[in-house]
């Protein structure tokens, strides 16, 4: 996209977040949010904060980079302790279970933004989030969390593009999701599991993989890298170090998916669910 025409799209989000009296700005560390909360403190200074949550469904590696990033570009943060897998539902791990967990933490975030003078919640959903399956984009209107991102008219193009000219390291962060999207839809969730599926995406990052998800079958792991980095993965040196350690954390069988990763990819199954 040509400069003018992201220039004009950011000035268009600049603009919309200064409608806004007060804003908390949910905040993950990932590509959009980490945008979304540099651009509200510099529109609206102290009259912003951004919330982060912490759970066992959140990988501590995520964690640690955002709780860095806010240091470095002197965000102001709040840190809120979740308990997702205890949401009536959620552990069991139905096709809407980003609903169930979407509202569960946008509420307890709207509640702390309200008890802290914040009078508004914002995410940071982009325009290429509303064609793909998102339960959870149903639970965020539903309470009246605002999409500044999607109000602009950003996809994820144009945050990278803008988060590159800001200086933000996080412009080529990979995307992310919770640790539960890494389960089947169907199979039970715990906190074991998702430790496990943490533990062996930390393997793969000792790597130097950059990109990753390690899908959880059961005893079997499949992992799904970008294509291009599969050859590497194939050497005999690196699947000795994935074998024994992989095993070691848990897992029986270790598969390297062919295809490479594909985001959403559990969610291909949902048509013969009547999603």
């Amino acid at each position: 996209m040509r400069s003018d025409q992201l220039i004009e799209k950011k000035n268009k989000l600049t603009a919309r977040l200064k409608t806004f009296d007060s804003l908390a700005v949910a905040f993950s560390g990932g590509v959009d949010s980490a945008f979304l909360a540099v651009a509200a403190k510099e529109a609206l200074g102290s009259k912003m904060v951004a919330l982060k949550a912490v759970s066992p469904i959140h990988p501590q590696r995520e964690h640690r980079a955002a709780l860095k990033f806010a240091g470095l570009f002197d965000i102001p943060l709040m840190v809120i302790e979740t308990e997702e897998l205890k949401v009536p539902g959620f552990a069991d791990n139905p096709a809407d279970r980003c609903y169930l967990c979407k509202r569960y933490l946008m509420s307890l975030m709207r509640a702390q933004a309200g008890k802290t003078g914040f009078a508004h919640v914002a995410h940071g959903a982009n325009v290429d989030d509303l064609g793909d399956y998102r339960p959870g984009f149903r639970a965020t209107e539903e309470l009246g969390i605002v999409a500044p991102l999607v109000d602009a008219g950003l996809t994820k193009a144009d945050i990278r593009a803008l988060s590159r000219e800001m200086g933000l390291p996080t412009w080529n962060r990979p995307s992310m999701a919770c640790l539960a999207s890494r389960i089947p839809y169907g199979r039970p969730l715990s906190a074991r599991i998702l430790t496990r599926v943490a533990e062996a995406e930390n393997v793969l990052y000792d790597l130097g993989v950059e990109t990753c998800r390690v899908r959880h079958h059961g005893n079997v792991a499949r992992i799904e890298i970008d294509p291009g980095g599969i050859p590497r993965l194939a050497e005999k040196s690196i699947r000795d170090i994935l074998v024994k350690k992989l095993r070691a954390i848990g897992y029986d069988h270790i598969c390297l998916d062919l295809e490479g990763y594909v985001q959403g990819s559990l969610n291909r199954n949902l048509g013969e669910r009547g999603h």
